[in-house]
């Protein structure tokens, strides 16, 4: 196929394993030719340290006639703004996520895409790993019957240890547990179970400030403002019939990912869904516990494959996968969760969005079709 040049704006910490895939895994199908940050020094690094042309402003990348996809890993709060600069400008969009902060963001990036008859991605892509797509087949072929029940959680440390550079966003909303991790879990099960149709959940945080405690960090002393919940438990609903439960926490330490569905023929053990690869067991009604070998390539992390499959959309004029409407039904769900701790009840959903489709088996090395 034609490649697709991509744009990159924002060239913080999770560019380098983008643009490491865009240019080494994907680049039968992908070509950066620009990446751009507020910080000019940052984006001069990443272009020499992956070979990109040109690192340039915002604005340069954004008029590039070239450029057809901008991939835009900026700050959570800007990520609405970011996506209608692209668009307005011509360009397919793919975003980290979360989509948008708020439904009304995420509905006009949506209008102004449709409008314009462009694309519009959104990260998480970890469920196109050979992981989730293995345990897609699984469940469509019948391996554990009917799912009538999931269940995820990922408890991990708060930000008190301040090392990462831009630490204090993980105590707002959008780093929050729900928008920041919550995203792989509930696209995994949206993928794997179809929408959901009600939630419930209760949003609650121990503290209204936290102090850096770690003499290693930069903030070291520094007490800093707790502006988004940090321990949120979820009931889900799914249209298929199927109820789940999500319990996502930054109050504390360590890193404690788990995911299972149960059927009425078994109970499958997922991967972490924050990874691409990982190991599948199903225990059967017989008491027997299997290991399922992995059925599909990509378990090694391959995040950029959502832009990668987009690219192979445009070129083919298929669905994409990790499309914003996918995105946007994830965001519906998150604040959902929020909104029924607020009010105290069950929170209907507007949104809905079909499956996305499974990658096919037997794919010739790093192809998407």
């Amino acid at each position: 196929m034609r490649k697709v040049k991509v744009g990159v704006v924002g060239t913080g910490m999770i560019s380098g394993i983008y643009l490491k895939n865009m240019t080494e895994t994907f680049d039968g199908s992908l070509e950066v030719k620009a990446v751009a940050d507020l910080v000019p020094e940052l984006a001069r690094a990443r272009a020499e340290q992956f070979g990109v042309p040109n690192a340039c402003t915002v604005e340069e990348l954004m008029a590039d006639p070239d450029i057809e996809i901008v991939l835009n890993l900026t700050a959570p709060a800007v990520h609405a703004a970011v996506n209608l600069q692209a668009l307005q400008a011509g360009k397919h969009v793919y975003t980290e996520k979360p989509f948008a902060l708020t439904r009304e963001d995420a509905d006009e990036v949506l209008r102004t895409a449709e409008a314009k008859g462009l694309l519009v991605g959104c990260a998480p892509d970890t469920f196109l790993g050979g992981g989730l797509q293995t345990c897609r087949k699984l469940i469509d072929e019948g391996w554990i019957g009917t799912p009538y029940a999931a269940s995820g959680t990922i408890v991990m440390g708060n930000a008190a240890g301040g090392m990462h550079p831009n630490f204090r966003n993980f105590l707002k909303l959008g780093g929050d547990p729900v928008m920041d991790m919550g995203p792989y879990y509930l696209t995994a099960l949206v993928f794997l179970l179809g929408p959901v149709r009600r939630v419930s959940g209760t949003a609650q945080q121990l503290l209204d400030e936290m102090t850096i405690l770690n003499p290693k960090s930069p903030s070291y002393g520094a007490t800093v403002p707790v502006e988004a919940p940090t321990n949120v438990s979820a009931v889900l609903d799914f249209h298929g019939g199927a109820t789940g439960t999500l319990l996502a926490a930054k109050e504390s330490f360590g890193y404690l990912p788990r995911l299972e569905i149960f059927g009425t023929e078994g109970n499958m053990t997922l991967p972490d869904p924050n990874f691409f690869g990982g190991t599948i067991r199903i225990q059967f009604p017989n008491g027997e516990t299997r290991e399922v070998p992995l059925t599909h390539g990509f378990r090694e992390d391959t995040r950029g494959i959502g832009v990668a499959d987009m690219a192979h959309a445009i070129r083919g004029g298929r669905p994409h996968r990790a499309s914003g409407q996918l995105a946007r039904h994830v965001l519906d769900i998150s604040l959902g969760i929020f909104e029924s701790s607020n009010a105290g009840r069950h929170i209907e959903l507007s949104s809905t969005v079909d499956r996305p489709a499974p990658l096919p088996l037997g794919l010739q090395y790093n192809r998407l079709d």
